[in-house]
């Protein structure tokens, strides 16, 4: 699918505030209402927009230990693979896990409480978890950018 000028105005808006009425929507982009709405659902039938939610502040949900964790696996079967990303889909603390290139398999995002919290996370889940040759942890010292916006 090609986006127009429009489209990418309206998926800029959207990124920016997804709970703006098509209305408001309307006015930014001098279209008629139902130009904005058709719009949106034709970019939605198309999975150009997969879903709508809402951006919890980490620290208001007593979340704000966030650590980066590498991970080698054992042996590269499809079995362990498959079996290690299914264990990792099931781990809340988890937000993000990333299969990579390099000297280890998998980049993964965690998020929790605090240190101790971090700790019991790698101690009672993600070690148990079959497969695993070896992790290497680093923790977020300050967040310099943040965003869910892909730029079109």
């Amino acid at each position: 699918m090609t986006l127009d000028t429009i489209d990418k105005k309206l998926l800029g808006l959207l990124q920016n505030d997804s709970k703006q009425t098509n209305k408001a929507l309307s006015n930014k982009l001098n279209l008629s209402v139902t130009a904005v709405y058709e719009r949106i659902k034709k970019l939605e039938n198309q999975g150009v927009i997969n879903k709508y939610v809402a951006l919890l502040a980490k620290e208001k949900a007593d979340k704000s230990f966030v650590a980066f964790c590498h991970i080698k696996l054992t042996q590269h079967t499809q079995n362990n693979i498959v079996e290690f990303e299914n264990a990792i889909n099931n781990l809340n603390e988890v937000l993000e896990c990333f299969h990579i290139s390099g000297d280890y398999d998998y980049l993964l995002k965690v998020i929790v409480k605090d240190m101790e919290a971090f700790r019991e996370f790698m101690v009672e889940k993600l070690t148990t978890i079959n497969h695993i040759g070896s992790t290497h942890s680093m923790f977020m010292i300050n967040e310099v950018k943040y965003t869910t916006a892909i730029s079109v």
